[in-house]
């Protein structure tokens, strides 16, 4: 017998790369694109060990998490890493990474987080990108959570290295995943003695055996079904417009804030200023002497399927996000997220106004 998801036709190269240029297309670059075949923590390390190498200097901007995670494989590396932490509630600044530059004139290597789904904030990619490129150094950024939620202009904002995952604002698989290299990356890659080579990390095996052998054969078997996932939500979003994907997510974000912030209960806007809040997730600190793994838990055991989840670490007892993305980018997952949240404060003998939520939401985000 036959099945849908087991029983396909191979994959062919030409599938591959014209999946390629639409990734292209939704990043805005003219770079190579290369696709691959794992979650974006593959290319993510595999930038940062093909860019950094003993006697290299790092500005490392920590964000949220995965700046801190960034630092460790720079490290790891060889490199010299310079710390830009900002507080998790707010984003960085152009201005800091200036200042950060002009202090360490050596630094060859930027690394960012767009997005911090994890924090609930955004960072000015634009303006910080114009700042790096002044400088000179190699820039990363890494857009998993900010690509279809917020714009991302990869030639525009001078980006060497751009890293996107399709599991949150995309809709799509977590299996895959895909980066933009500039050819300045490419330069500074092939220089790298370091750098991954004969290696699922590397960058330049791809580099080697597809992009300069015309993308006429693939180096390994492709993960078809992620593959073909990434191609149907990337065709989804043609279909209904970026445009139209990235301010369904802004309405969400927007209503998510105002409902939270009407619902009382002693729940906050994590992230202090409404500006640098990320469009897919609201992240509410809870009040004190609530638990937020023990509420969020609360508020899924009437309906486990609600975008909520508690923060992580050190974050779980005080951080709630609201994970507004992809499917969830909607009016309905809002406003039933913040009802259960409403419900379970009322538990923990909290006064919550689920009505108020109700109309701030439907102010914020007019049903159609």
């Amino acid at each position: 017998m036959t099945h849908p998801f087991l029983d396909l036709a191979p994959l062919t190269a030409a599938r591959f790369a014209a999946i390629e240029r639409r990734v292209a297309a939704l990043l805005a670059t003219g770079q190579d694109v290369v696709i691959m075949q794992g979650e974006a923590l593959l290319p993510l390390e595999g930038c940062i060990r093909g860019g950094a190498r003993p006697g290299s200097t790092a500005l490392n901007i920590v964000t949220g998490p995965y700046g801190q995670t960034f630092g460790n494989w720079l490290r790891d590396c060889g490199a010299e890493v310079v710390d830009l932490a900002v507080p998790f509630h707010s984003a960085v600044t152009a201005g800091q990474v200036e200042r950060a530059l002009s202090e360490h004139p050596e630094i060859d290597f930027v690394s960012l987080v767009h997005a911090e789904a994890a924090t609930g904030n955004t960072n000015p990619v634009a303006e910080i990108g114009e700042v790096v490129r002044a400088h000179g150094a190699l820039f990363m950024v890494d857009a998993v959570a900010s690509v279809g939620a917020e714009p991302l202009l990869v030639d525009a904002w001078g980006v060497d290295l751009c890293v996107i995952g399709a599991q949150k604002a995309m809709g799509g698989p977590a299996g895959v995943s895909a980066v933009s290299v500039s050819p300045r990356a490419w330069e500074r890659m092939a220089a790298n003695p370091q750098a991954p080579r004969q290696s699922y990390l590397s960058l330049l095996d791809w580099k080697a055996r597809w992009i300069d052998g015309g993308r006429r054969a693939l180096p390994h078997a492709p993960a078809q079904l992620e593959m073909l996932a990434l191609d149907a939500c990337l065709e989804r979003i043609e279909t209904d417009g970026l445009d139209t994907v990235m301010a369904r997510h802004a309405s969400a974000a927007a209503a998510a804030r105002a409902g939270a912030t009407a619902l009382g209960g002693g729940l906050e806007p994590y992230v202090l200023d409404a500006a640098d809040a990320a469009p897919v997730a609201t992240t509410l600190r809870t009040p004190v002497g609530v638990d937020a793994a023990e509420l969020v838990a609360d508020a899924l055991a009437a309906d486990p399927s609600l975008p909520l989840i508690a923060g992580g670490g050190a974050l779980s007892k005080e951080m709630i996000r609201v994970n507004h993305y992809g499917v969830d980018a909607t009016r309905d997952a809002v406003l039933s997220s913040l009802a259960a949240l409403g419900a379970a404060l009322a538990r923990a003998g909290r006064d919550t106004d689920v009505a108020a939520a109700r109309d701030a939401v439907a102010e914020t985000w007019p049903s159609s």
